[in-house]
């Protein structure tokens, strides 16, 4: 007699088939590590904003290692004022987002997306072209963030189940708007 197990992650692609069955414990990690997550980035735009005005040029031109290979986009970006004062803005008003919405877990997957991509971009800024320093803890960070969009966090004790149980229209909120799909979980 054959059970099904509900705690199974299965994957194929390219020709390779992946699966498993993780431990029961593995959604309250999820959680944890989505609400962790979340308190990194709220407060690492919380110490930006309680300075403010923030500034990101001093990264941007001295932070960057030479051999970084955007080091000249850097530091173009930093003598560009329009670009500077966007980026002096942006940089932590997306990390209090980021944060908010890991924490409360919604919108998981747009924040988590958000996540990878300012991970990846500290980590660019930060590699100095040596290949013992490829693995930093900026790209475990990015790899952590997508870990967070693909295990659709924000289902999981989060607001994403319920907000993707609105109905819009007297229909659910992902039958009418399926793109959804992309931004929560």
């Amino acid at each position: 007699m054959s059970t099904t197990n509900a705690n199974r992650l299965e994957a194929q692609y390219g020709g390779i088939s992946l699966s498993g069955s993780p431990h029961a414990l593995s959604a309250w990690t999820v959680v944890a590590l989505r609400i962790v997550m979340g308190g990194v980035m709220l407060f690492a735009g919380l110490g930006k904003v309680s300075e403010w005005p923030f500034d990101a040029s001093g990264f941007l031109v001295h932070g960057v290692d030479a051999a970084s290979p955007v080091s000249g986009l850097y530091a173009a970006m930093a003598e560009t004022p329009i670009v500077l004062e966007t980026i002096n803005v942006v940089v932590p008003a997306t990390q209090l987002l980021i944060g908010i919405a890991l924490i409360t877990g919604a919108f998981v997957r747009l924040a988590a997306l958000g996540g990878a991509m300012q991970m990846t971009l500290f980590y660019l800024g930060g590699w100095a072209g040596d290949w013992l320093a490829l693995f930093d803890s900026t790209l475990v960070y990015a790899f952590v963030f997508l870990a967070i969009g693909a295990f659709a966090a924000g289902r999981m004790a989060g607001l994403d189940s319920r907000i993707e149980r609105l109905r819009v229209g007297g229909r659910p909120l992902l039958e009418r708007y399926p793109r959804l799909r992309y931004v929560l979980g």
